[in-house]
């Protein structure tokens, strides 16, 4: 083979060599950075991080942010528990819709709390000290501690106890009072040094602090009516 041919020949094969490779080293970008979405609160979408979020690692909840979740799957409990009784005992049509979405987006926050505890190896019920030295009769009359708000036992006997336009008039002054305690616990945690500083709990927090606030100001409507 002449050598002007041999040499274009060699030259040929080695830009055909350098493009393949070329092409088997190009980076691609889509299968480098791929979408990561953060769930949101409940009732929230999902975020889409970006590359400058997504890595960030997560900040580790304190003694604070910890204990106020397990307050409040207790605190969310009882008020489950005010609309069980509303679905048997109320008048009100417009008072059991409403009892309903409380239902509803309660039940799944108690949900969301408690995977939210498991992720982070806590318990999910609030710690009541060492029960140890105490006999099985003292334990079954100790009260559970009450979050702010929340019913006491003779409160919610009365409750149990009463029906039709009485019922959806203790119901309303009750939830009203277990609302507004809830905001209490909001309040107390963002007034905690470092605490809420986990960017979903802050945002979990945040949104039950502006959904009780509207629900109240519907009961209180309510309430209102009555007067009338």
């Amino acid at each position: 083979m002449p050598i002007h041919l041999w040499l274009l020949s060699a030259a040929l094969l080695g830009w055909g060599a350098e493009t393949a490779l070329g092409q088997q080293t190009k980076p691609n970008p889509s299968a480098e950075i791929a979408p990561i979405v953060q769930p949101g609160a409940p009732g929230q979408s999902g975020k889409l991080l970006t590359p400058a979020t997504a890595y960030t690692p997560p900040r580790a909840p304190i003694a604070a942010d910890i204990s106020f979740m397990q307050g409040m799957i207790m605190h969310h409990s009882q008020a489950v528990d005010m609309v069980a009784l509303l679905r048997t005992r109320g008048q009100s049509k417009e008072l059991r819709s409403l009892a309903d979405r409380i239902r509803i987006s309660q039940t799944d926050e108690i949900k969301y709390m408690k995977q939210w505890l498991e992720e982070r190896g806590q318990s999910t019920e609030m710690d009541m000290g060492d029960m140890s030295s105490m006999s099985s009769e003292d334990m079954k009359h100790m009260s559970m501690p009450l979050m702010p708000g929340m019913l006491t036992p003779q409160q919610m006997d009365a409750l149990a106890k009463a029906s039709g336009r009485h019922f959806d008039h203790l119901f309303l002054t009750g939830m009203i009072q277990h609302h507004t305690g809830a905001l209490i616990m909001v309040e107390d945690l963002f007034n905690t040094a470092g605490a809420g500083q986990d960017n979903v709990l802050f945002d979990f927090a945040t949104d039950i602090d502006n959904t009780q606030r509207a629900e109240i100001r519907i009961m209180q409507g309510m309430l209102d009516r009555e007067k009338r």
